[in-house]
């Protein structure tokens, strides 16, 4: 037992995406080497913080992220975080465990803080020269303005929140007059939302991560959504979209997305496995979002990627893990 890492897999959150975290973490914890790692599911709600064990619940003590179990006190070597959302994502639990001293496995706070909000991250995409789709952004419901979109703007949009991820609160809009009803529809998930002009192409996803000390990318993914748009519904059932790894498209596009991912991996000083979205219109991958937490359950598309890449899920976490210490 004192040979093995104390491996924190920490679950849940405060969003709408609770659910797909808890997904996620349940599929590290069948899959991670059990010789090499104690694995602790720790699941974060408002409520609390806390692990279960044989039909009990024991709480984290929040002062240095203990744990007290009738054997002992278990203090972690690694937090594996899988939280999608708040406060996972966003740079609140990475200042925390930044604050302790703890290792965790995702980027730092202050480029989680970054990437978690589309509007900051598009402004500093644009600054290392790759493409981004024209914008509006709104800070609060009162600043919202239909004529601005329809004055800058070419229809179809998507109106989204500006932070969170999963497309929840998300809508195409097709007319002004359906523009009103999802301003409405984001607002209820964020107070800050972003309308961004409709890029026709090849919806193309990369995952990124150091491999032997060198940032690497996996194989990248074509996106097809049977819905009108790669929406909640469209990621989390299979039967509305299809992942094809690697994507059956040009080498062009292929490269150029690669390089892209590969560029603002180190740019954006990311940690761990970072999954970058473009739309490559044809001329240029035209950036979308990143995911600084992309989903690990067995149909996600980073596991997809890895296992395309000759990498098993045990290996990918063993490497997810080992890089925490080096970087």
């Amino acid at each position: 037992m004192k040979n093995k890492l104390n491996i924190a897999i920490l679950c849940g959150g405060y969003s709408g995406e609770s659910k797909i975290s808890i997904n996620s973490a349940s599929e590290i914890v069948k899959k991670i080497n059990r010789e090499k790692y104690n694995v602790f599911l720790i699941k974060i709600t408002k409520e609390k913080w806390f692990y279960e064990k044989d039909n009990a619940t024991f709480e984290i003590n929040r002062h240095d992220f203990s744990l007290l179990l009738p054997e002992g006190k278990i203090k972690f070597d690694v937090v594996f975080n899988m939280i999608h959302g708040n406060p996972g994502e966003n740079g609140l639990m990475q200042s925390y465990f930044e604050l302790l001293g703890i290792r965790h496995t995702t980027c730092n706070s202050a480029v989680s803080n970054l990437t978690f909000n589309k509007y900051y991250t598009i402004q500093t995409v644009k600054s290392f020269g790759i493409a981004t789709n024209r914008s509006v952004y709104y800070n609060n419901p009162s600043s919202a303005d239909i004529n601005e979109v329809k004055n800058n703007l070419k229809f179809p949009v998507f109106v989204k929140p500006n932070s969170g991820g999963s497309s929840i609160g998300m809508s195409k809009v097709k007319k002004i007059e359906d523009l009103e009803d999802a301003l409405k529809t984001a607002f209820n998930e964020d107070n800050e939302i972003l309308v961004e002009e409709f890029v026709k192409g090849n919806e193309l996803t990369c995952g990124v991560l150091r491999i032997n000390g060198k940032i690497t990318a996996l194989p990248i993914t074509l996106v097809k959504s049977k819905n009108d748009f790669f929406d909640y519904q469209a990621k989390y059932d299979p039967e509305l979209s299809e992942e094809i790894t690697p994507a059956p498209v040009s080498q062009k596009e292929t490269d150029d997305v690669v390089k892209a991912s590969l560029l603002l991996y180190d740019k954006l000083n990311c940690r761990g496995v970072v999954r970058f979205d473009f739309i490559h219109d044809g001329n240029n991958p035209v950036f979308i979002e990143v995911n600084t937490i992309p989903g690990m359950s067995s149909t996600s598309i980073v596991p997809q990627q890895a296992r395309a890449a000759g990498i098993q899920e045990a290996e990918l976490y063993d490497i997810i893990i080992e890089n925490s210490f080096k970087y």
